[in-house]
């Protein structure tokens, strides 16, 4: 019994992409949308296998995600150490708030000009607009992580005579792990966002965001739908990472 409910429950995930190819299937036998602009289902993703095992789209791929990761990292490296450091002093947090929030507001694709500007039509600029915008959601959730610590533990700590280092580095960093980590995470899906969205619409010869343009501007529909397809995987597959990573190192996340 507890191992088919235990079954049970590993098949939930199941359920949300069978409903999406079963509305898909019915869009198409009902005649919703022309088969010449949404393919049926089974056609895409044999088309999509072909494109796996064939290994076209892999060169694609691989530079969506070192781009991706590249940026992730520099946001990690820059956002994580400022956001402990505002963080730790608000009133530092406080002078610069209008500034981080401005910025974090502002869609990171209306700054794809900028950045042009700067760093010309080359890898570097996509790295550099997709760090910006993830380095971000980094600062402003690791500065709010330390800020919000659990004052009931600081204050335990304080009072038990522990050094305001140590009250620093054992209690109030511990405590902003999880916040610190919800913004990785959403800060890995913004990278990937920006990567695809600068691989559209900056000067690019690979990556899956040029590879979806390109596709769409010669009408391949088969193509663009299983680059959209796989986009979507490798986000998924990214933010799974980093629950499995947190869920590893964030144990007493929640516990009182």
């Amino acid at each position: 019994m507890l191992a088919s409910r235990l079954m049970d429950r590993r098949l939930l995930p199941l359920i949300g992409p069978l409903l999406l190819f079963g509305l898909w299937e019915l869009v198409i036998s009902a005649k919703w949308i022309k088969p010449v602009l949404l393919p049926p289902p089974g056609e895409t993703l044999a088309y999509l296998c072909g494109a796996v095992t064939s290994g076209a789209i892999l060169p694609d791929l691989l530079s969506t995600l070192w781009r991706t990761l590249a940026a992730f990292g520099i946001a990690v490296l820059v956002g994580v150490p400022l956001g402990v450091l505002l963080g730790s002093s608000e009133l530092a947090y406080r002078s610069v708030e209008f500034v981080i929030d401005f910025f974090r507001s502002t869609p990171s694709s209306a700054l794809i000009p900028l950045f042009m500007l700067i760093f010309g039509i080359t890898d570097i600029n996509k790295i550099a607009i997709a760090s910006f915008g993830a380095m971000l959601i980094v600062l402003f959730n690791s500065a709010y992580g330390v800020m919000n610590a659990k004052k009931t533990r600081v204050m335990a700590a304080q009072i038990m005579g522990v050094s305001r280092w140590h009250v620093f580095k054992d209690v109030m960093l511990m405590e902003s792990l999880a916040q610190t980590f919800v913004g990785l995470r959403s800060a890995v899906s913004m990278a990937l966002v920006i990567v695809i969205v600068a691989e559209m619409f900056i000067g690019s010869e690979t990556g899956l965001g040029h590879r979806i343009i390109d596709a769409q501007q010669v009408f391949n529909v088969k193509d663009m739908y299983t680059s959209i397809l796989i986009t979507g995987a490798l986000g998924y597959l990214l933010n799974l990472a980093f629950l499995l990573v947190e869920k590893k190192l964030i144990h007493w996340s929640g516990k009182a």
